[in-house]
């Protein structure tokens, strides 16, 4: 496989797996084995390239780095969509963002959020008996019967939408309103402190474990950082040496490291399953406040691999590999389903997962396969992936003229640009540079065939709704 620039190597030295529920068995009175803690980190606009053991030599990510080298890398991991939104819906339900409401990104003023009878991975949690809590950035609606606390968690501390949706926004579309922190269901600040964000929602998150460290919990950690603005603390501002977004990119590791640190300190961290990732590619628009796709094409609002490839580094030991790094693909719908299954959290449902159970992906069985993965971008379906292919519909997309810089946008075009049918061999040429559908027209043929298909099982579901 062709890599990409400056691929860290993997580490040797695969664990034994094992069933995750009898890690560090913590047996009751009624030899009851414990089961596995869920810590499920999300950054907010971090490219592929925002991390050092990804390729990045100009990014310090020593606690994310640590944390890939005490589980699996994986270099082939899709976010559910390329905008915030829809990416969030389709992690926490396992199903697009076109089935449960939220196919585009809402705003302040939206009126409309994820419906009342999807189900999102607290819920299914909580009624397994998990404390489920969620700290940071929620965007999945605004109106109160929208909010987390509505949707499974039993404790929220965080924004309801992305930090740029405030009264100091550099090119606002509308006049923003003043932008709440929650505490649960009561706003206890307005627009907080952006260099503050990312060390007060830790100090929550560590809060959290230490409160329920003696039961089976669900935290939910989607930080508000790095997207747009940009903010740090003082005991990191200037110390990268490359800028203020490698700054931010060390507070989050910083962060990940404190998260880690109250794991092992309480005796957790051998039966918690860590997840980290990011919910889009960067936003390219604003130059040098946005992140870094290591060459793959585009970025966050595309179907290309820049929009949705984003780093997944996984963590348990003994059971997730250490020290792995795996090219098999799968994507941020596959984590719902997954965790559901792994925990016996299944519920009666009439919402089938699109999502699939990924656990042989996570732990590292050779044999791992998976699914075809569509890229649905707002209701259309703009591509699919089925094994080393890639095949691209035509199609109008977005393209950033001129780069922005120190934290106002530059001129973005949505549909600037335009593709016809692409094939590309994802193994061979990660950066979609190398149009094979004329050297393989049946492939070609039968994969736009597929995306055909699916665009009308999407078109009936948004009908439906």
């Amino acid at each position: 496989m062709k890599k990409l620039s400056y691929l860290c190597l993997g580490l040797s030295g695969l664990t034994t797996l094992h069933n995750p529920c009898a890690v560090a068995a913590a047996e009751t009175g009624k030899n009851d084995i414990r089961k596995p803690n869920i810590v499920l980190l999300l950054t907010d606009d971090q490219g592929y390239g925002d991390i050092r053991c990804y390729g990045n030599p100009d990014v310090n990510t020593p606690n994310l780095d640590r944390l890939a080298a005490e589980g699996t890398r994986f270099t082939d991991f899709y976010a559910g969509a390329a905008v915030s939104t829809a990416s969030r819906a389709g992690l926490l339900t396992g199903r697009y963002a076109e089935r449960v409401g939220t196919p585009g990104v809402l705003s302040d003023n939206s009126d409309k959020g994820i419906r009342p009878g999807e189900f999102t991975l607290a819920d299914y949690l909580k009624q397994n008996n998990y404390a489920t809590g969620m700290v940071g950035k929620w965007h999945l609606g605004c109106q109160p019967q929208y909010m987390p606390v509505r949707h499974g968690f039993t404790e929220f501390f965080g924004l309801p939408y992305s930090m740029d949706m405030w009264p100091f926004h550099p090119q606002p579309s509308h006049q923003y309103k003043p932008l709440p922190l929650y505490n649960n269901e009561e706003v206890v600040e307005y627009n907080p402190q952006v260099d503050r964000m990312t060390t007060r929602l830790t100090e929550r998150a560590v809060k959290f474990i230490k409160d329920h460290k003696d039961e089976p919990f669900f935290l939910y950690f989607p930080y508000t950082q790095p997207h747009v603005p940009l903010g740090v603390s003082d005991k990191f501002k200037g110390k990268s040496g490359h800028g203020l977004y490698a700054d931010v990119l060390m507070e989050i590791d910083w962060s990940v490291g404190q998260v880690m640190k109250t794991l092992k300190d309480n005796g957790l961290d051998e039966n918690t399953i860590v997840i980290f990732t990011s919910d889009n590619g960067p936003w390219l628009s604003y130059g040098n406040h946005g992140g870094c796709t290591l060459g793959l094409r585009e970025g966050k609002g595309t179907t290309f691999d820049g929009g949705q490839r984003v780093p997944m580094i996984m963590r348990m030991p003994g059971t997730i590999p250490a020290g792995k790094v795996s090219d098999q693909f799968f994507s941020a719908l596959d984590i719902t389903p997954t965790l559901v299954a792994l925990t016996g959290a299944e519920m009666p449902r009439m919402n089938a997962f699109d999502g699939e159970n990924a656990w042989d992906i996570m732990t590292g069985n050779p044999d791992s396969t998976h699914k075809p993965f569509y890229f649905v971008n707002n209701c259309k379906v703009e591509a699919v992936r089925d094994g080393k292919w890639k095949c691209v519909a035509p199609h109008h997309y977005r393209i950033v003229t001129e780069p922005g810089r120190d934290g106002r946008p530059g001129k973005q075009i949505n549909n600037g640009a335009y593709t016809g049918l692409a094939l590309f061999d994802m193994e061979t040429d990660p950066y979609e540079s190398n149009n094979l559908a004329d050297k393989y027209p049946e492939i070609a043929a039968d994969m736009l065939k597929m995306i055909m298909e699916y665009q009308l099982d999407i078109d009936k579901a948004v009908k439906a709704k």
